[in-house]
């Protein structure tokens, strides 16, 4: 791995989660020059951070996604044409582990309900059963990775036993147990809540399927904090509707945004956020470190950290 690295392209798609110009500040003091750019501007760059993929960006030397999912660039083209990727994976684990447990909260002591009780002015408080403690109760992570240790992390604290599923099966520090992939059904069976934090691949696409949701407990709340694709919707909806499930928190959509003719916007059980789980004001500083690693490491002739292709 060696290039000549002179111009740091800050995407303006990155708008979308921070405004470009506070990491192109971030990273002013690198011994590069680090500047916002639009799709006209790709031409004049060695390497780009972004959101959005560009078939322009097959002339660069370096491509760095400022989230952790890589599923929207196209990896053996971009290995054809000799173009680095790398990805924001390890920086989302409080942040996303915090919005998992801000779900499981609201379930669980009805904060929703007040919520939208609030918008009606209407002072009704729960039946004498519906708010419940977490200690006692499990939460099944599938994914046990960045995102998966995060959720299991902050879940922990608050007294939830947590299992994992994950390929292996091997046990992951923060899991009071782990499984293979090949008991899922088995597992998410024995849970209040299921959460989902799998990346999205040929694999995992559609995981989540009427035959998950029949094994799921029917007072178990589903939350996906992964990708949209990895949850059949209709199936989801079904088992909503059908009372299979006591409710879901999603914040990720096979289609975004979700449109306004879906039935899950008007389902009291369940909990809609615009992917925005891993959204924190410190989101550029925490991409801006390891673009800055990995100026570091080019400069050294290392390999870069979180390199996809």
């Amino acid at each position: 791995m060696a290039f000549e690295l002179e111009r740091l392209g800050v995407h303006e798609s990155v708008e979308a989660v921070f405004p470009p110009a506070e990491l192109a500040d971030f990273l002013a003091d690198l011994p590069i020059e680090a500047a916002v750019v639009d799709d006209d501007g790709i031409d004049d760059c060695d390497a780009v951070v972004t959101l959005v993929y560009r078939e322009a960006f097959l002339e660069l030397d370096w491509i760095h996604s400022i989230q952790a999912g890589f599923d929207r660039f196209p990896r053996a083209v971009l290995e054809d044409n000799d173009v680095i990727l790398t990805n924001s994976s390890g920086i989302h684990d409080r942040t996303v582990g915090e919005t998992v447990a801000g779900y499981v909260l609201m379930f669980s002591r009805r904060l929703h309900d007040y919520v939208a009780n609030q918008q009606q002015r209407r002072w009704e408080r729960p039946e004498w059963d519906e708010a419940v403690t977490l200690p006692g109760s499990t939460a099944c992570v599938v994914g046990t990775g960045t995102l998966g240790s995060g959720v299991a992390e902050t879940l922990g604290a608050l007294g939830v036993r947590v299992t994992g599923v994950r390929r292996s099966g091997d046990p992951v520090p923060g899991f009071d147990e782990v499984y293979a992939n090949d008991r899922l059904l088995e597992v998410i069976g024995d849970a209040e809540f299921v959460i989902v934090t799998v990346p999205l691949t040929d694999e995992t696409h559609h995981l989540f399927d009427a035959d998950a949701f029949d094994a799921m407990r029917d007072d178990a709340y589903f939350v996906n904090v992964a990708r949209g694709s990895i949850v059949d919707e209709p199936a989801l909806i079904d088992a909503l509707e059908a009372d299979e499930l006591a409710g879901a928190a999603l914040d990720v959509f096979e289609e975004e945004p979700l449109p306004d003719s879906s039935p899950l916007w008007g389902m009291d059980e369940v909990i809609v956020s615009p992917h925005a789980a891993a959204y924190t004001r410190d989101y550029y500083r925490d991409v801006g470190e390891i673009v800055r690693e990995n100026v570091a490491r080019l400069e050294t002739g290392a390999e870069f950290t979180n390199r996809v292709v």
